[in-house]
C-alpha cells in the first residue's frame, strides 16, 4: 500500500488462480451468516471483493485500496455496481467513514505494504459490529529465494542504497503474533500458516514465471526506480538468472513454494 508503488492490474492478474486461493481459504473461516456490511481492505483489482458480494448477496460491500489504477480495473469488473470502491491509504482510513459498523472486515495480501499495521488492527476490531469478524492474510515468504535474491542483487547494484531502501518492506508477524494481539483485543482467534506449492507455467510458455510473479508484486518498488534501461538490466538480468537457478523447471512446471500467514478473529460482545 505504499503510495510510491505503481501497480499494474493486468500483470497482477496473470496468476489470478494462485493469488485467489489464500483469499478463499481465509474467507472460508469467517463464520458470518448474513452480514449487513462487509469491507475488503486492500481490494486491489477487485475480483476477490466481488466474490464477497456473491457470498453475501444481502450485504453492503466496500472495497478500499490506495491505487487508482487498481480501483479503475475493479470498477470495470463490477458491471452491476455491486461494490462501493473507495481510494484510501489504510494508515489514514477511518472506519467511521462507512457510516455504520462493519460485520466483516477482510484484508488479504495487503498489510505487508502498511507500516505499523499491528497498530491499526485494534481500531479495526473496535469498529466491528457485535458478533463481527476480522480476517487477515499476509505473505510469510520474505526469507524465500524470490526475496533474498532480490535483496542480494540490489546490494551489488551501482544504486544499491536506493534499491535496498526500496526493498525495506514493513515486517509481517508470525501466526502467534496476530493470535496474541487479537486475543488481547477480546476475540476468539483461529491463526495458522500454509505453504502453497504453486505450479507455475506448466505449459512452458514463460521463460521465467517466478520473475513474472514478483514483477507484479514484491519487485514493484525497485522497478519504479528505473528510468534508464541499462540500470534496469543491471538489476533484472542477474536477478532473473538467479531465480531460474533457484526455481528450476520440472516435468510439472516451475514449483514455487509460497508461505502465507492467516488469522481470523471473532469478536463476541
Amino acid at each position: 500500500m505504499r503510495t510510491t508503488v505503481s501497480w499494474d492490474p493486468s500483470a497482477y492478474g496473470q496468476f489470478a488462480q494462485e493469488r485467489s486461493r489464500p483469499f478463499d481459504d481465509l474467507v472460508s473461516r469467517v463464520g458470518a451468516d448474513e452480514p449487513g456490511m462487509v469491507v475488503d481492505l486492500g481490494c486491489g483489482n477487485g475480483p476477490m471483493t466481488l466474490l464477497l458480494a456473491e457470498r453475501w448477496p444481502q450485504a453492503r460491500v466496500v472495497g478500499i485500496d490506495s491505487s487508482e489504477s487498481m480501483l479503475e480495473a475493479a470498477r470495470s469488473l463490477d458491471a452491476r455496481d455491486r461494490v462501493e470502491w473507495v481510494q484510501a491509504d489504510l494508515r489514514d482510513w477511518d472506519p467511521a467513514s462507512l457510516g455504520e459498523a462493519p460485520d466483516v472486515i477482510v484484508t488479504s495480501s495487503t498489510l505487508q505494504w502498511v507500516p505499523g499495521h499491528l497498530d491499526l488492527v485494534g481500531p479495526w476490531v473496535e469498529a466491528l459490529a457485535d458478533d463481527g469478524w476480522l480476517g487477515l492474510q499476509v505473505p510469510g515468504n520474505f526469507d524465500a529465494p524470490s526475496h533474498s535474491l532480490m535483496r542480494e542483487i540490489a546490494a551489488g547494484h551501482p544504486r544499491a542504497g536506493e534499491l535496498t531502501a526500496a526493498l525495506d518492506v514493513p515486517s509481517v508477524g508470525e501466526p502467534a503474533t496476530y493470535l496474541r494481539l487479537l486475543v488481547r483485543l477480546g476475540c476468539a482467534v483461529d491463526a495458522w500458516e500454509t505453504t502453497y506449492l504453486h505450479i507455475l507455467d506448466p505449459d512452458a510458455q514463460d521463460e521465467n514465471p517466478v520473475l513474472s510473479w514478483v514483477t507484479a508484486t514484491g519487485l514493484r518498488p525497485v522497478l519504479d526506480l528505473f528510468e534508464d534501461d541499462d540500470d534496469r538490466a543491471a538489476f533484472v538480468d542477474p536477478y532473473a538468472a538467479a531465480l531460474a537457478e533457484a526455481y528450476p523447471r520440472s516435468s510439472a512446471g516451475v514449483i514455487f513454494p509460497f508461505r502465507r500467514v492467516f488469522a481470523v478473529a471473532h469478536r463476541v460482545r
